[in-house]
């Protein structure tokens, strides 16, 4: 076995480069992830780890390859090459494991842990420099402290942190990703406790007996080999391990889908509701308008049929009686037509088709003043531009809601009303400066018993002509609500 892997040293550096480079090239790819996972905040780290590490081993190959260029005196960086590829690499090792143990709520924990031992290597470098007087043995003990003093600490930190995150996947009930990364862990451990035990042999204790001939005298084949073996496996299980981002990412799509579902039903029911309150609506605003028409109408018709019946009775027999009477009947009917026109102007202003938004609500405030004591102003900006017959009644209708809910529950004797046209869009805006209310709690029905039907109306015949109703409002600081309509060009509005 021995004289196998003497003959395929260099494929044994190649596949040992290729599994940590493929792990750091994958993971540097899913590094990119929006996740909450501890798991995805190291991916860098170990992305540096693979790539440089992989690096490393293709450069020892390649030194393998072309063994001239290691003891030419000219390519005297080649030493000091191999070294920061070695230590950095390691570094990344350190920075992962050191990562995944303190989370992203003990950033100076990782800090902590890393300074230290990057003092400690660093002192030792030092005295390994010092001590070591021959430039061949200085290079050898040099790379052996870097393997005892950053390999193994980082393979061990490294260990402990997957062996963390496997407990929080299986508590996420990803098991599978769990199980994955404990092998992982224990190829990271096999790989720094083993791997970078049995170094070459060297003035550093205990390089002079654990060291790489005394591994394949014992095993029949060179550590090489067990290191490469050691990082296929946790290259595998890593890149194996990465799956629990397309498993949150499916979760995570899953629970949108939900929302969105649990949303829509909420709509749903909620347009069914507001269906049957606009047909209570109807049946209610018949009702006052049939008794209204009895109590009125039928009255003032009633006088004027019976007031008729005595005219012809009292002309015959006292002339200035019936005069009188006349001069009565007259005004009883003018009373009636005022009435019913009362009664029409309410259900459909005739401003609104005749001058226009903005003079229905002109007289909408007049009227609402002579009612209520409401003081509105009234502004408007732009070029008044013509609106369908639909778009204006719909707005009017929003001005018309917003009064009344002002005149209800706000308690206030001013409001505001700004109408603003542009070459886009018409905004509405009321606002009054009352006592205001929670928004959010009176539009959510699972807040309330029973929703506010004013307010959601208001919003569903925004929608109606493409437009947004937004209701901004404060307990103590008024209430601001604003229609905006866009305008279509082209359309009906020129």
């Amino acid at each position: 076995m021995a004289e196998f892997f003497a003959r395929s040293f260099i494929e044994v550096y190649f596949f040992y480069g290729l599994s940590f480079f493929s792990m750091g090239l994958i993971s540097l790819l899913e590094s990119g992830h929006s996740s909450e996972l501890d798991f995805a905040r190291a991916l860098r780290p170990l992305a540096g780890f693979g790539l440089i590490h992989g690096s490393h081993e293709w450069f020892e190959m390649f030194l393998l390859i072309h063994k001239h260029l290691a003891t030419d005196p000219g390519r005297w960086y080649i030493s000091p090459l191999r070294l920061c590829l070695l230590a950095s690499s390691f570094l990344l090792l350190l920075a992962f494991g050191a990562t995944l143990i303190a989370g992203p709520t003990k950033p100076s924990l990782r800090l902590k842990m890393m300074l230290t031992i990057f003092v400690i290597w660093l002192i030792g470098l030092i005295w390994v420099a010092l001590t070591q007087s021959n430039g061949n043995n200085r290079i050898i003990a040099v790379d052996v402290y870097t393997r005892y003093a950053l390999a193994i600490p980082g393979a061990a930190l490294t260990t402990w942190g997957l062996i963390l995150q496997r407990k929080k996947f299986n508590q996420a009930g990803m098991k599978t990703i769990g199980r994955d990364v404990s092998i992982a862990a224990i190829a990271f451990g096999l790989y720094g406790g083993i791997g970078q035990l049995f170094t070459t042999s060297s003035a550093i204790f205990p390089s002079v007996y654990i060291n790489a001939n005394a591994f394949i005298n014992w095993f029949g084949f060179p550590i090489q080999a067990f290191r490469g073996l050691m990082a296929c496996i946790a290259a595998v299980f890593i890149i194996r391990s990465l799956r629990a981002f397309e498993v949150e990412n499916r979760r995570q799509l899953e629970a949108l889908r939900e929302a969105h579902r649990t949303e829509r039903q909420r709509l749903e029911e909620l347009r069914t509701e507001l269906l049957h309150q606009t047909v209570k609506a109807q049946e209610s605003e018949r009702q006052r308008i049939a008794s209204e028409l009895h109590d009125e109408i039928g009255q003032t018709l009633t006088a004027l049929g019976m007031g008729l019946r005595g005219l012809a009775e009292t002309t015959a027999n006292n002339p200035r009686r019936a005069a009188q009477q006349a001069n009565q009947l007259e005004k009883l009917a003018g009373n009636g037509l005022d009435a019913l026109q009362q009664m029409v102007t309410g259900l459909h202003p005739p401003q609104l088709d005749e001058l226009g938004l903005l003079a229905a609500l002109r007289w909408y405030a007049r009227e609402v003043k002579d009612r209520y004591k409401l003081q509105i102003n009234i502004t408007s900006s732009g070029a008044v531009i013509e609106l369908m017959e639909e778009e204006r009644a719909v707005l009017f209708r929003i001005a018309q809601e917003a009064i009344t809910n002002i005149v209800r529950h706000a308690e206030t004797d001013h409001a505001d009303i700004r109408l603003i046209f542009s070459e886009n869009e018409v905004d509405l805006a009321i606002e009054d400066f009352g006592k205001g209310f929670d928004v959010d709690n009176t539009l959510q029905k699972r807040k309330i018993e029973r929703p506010c039907w004013g307010l959601i109306g208001m919003m569903e015949r925004a929608a109606l002509i493409r437009g947004t109703c937004i209701i901004n409002s404060e307990p103590g600081r008024g209430t601001l609500i604003e229609v905006t309509m866009p305008i279509v060009r082209g359309g009906p509005h020129g």
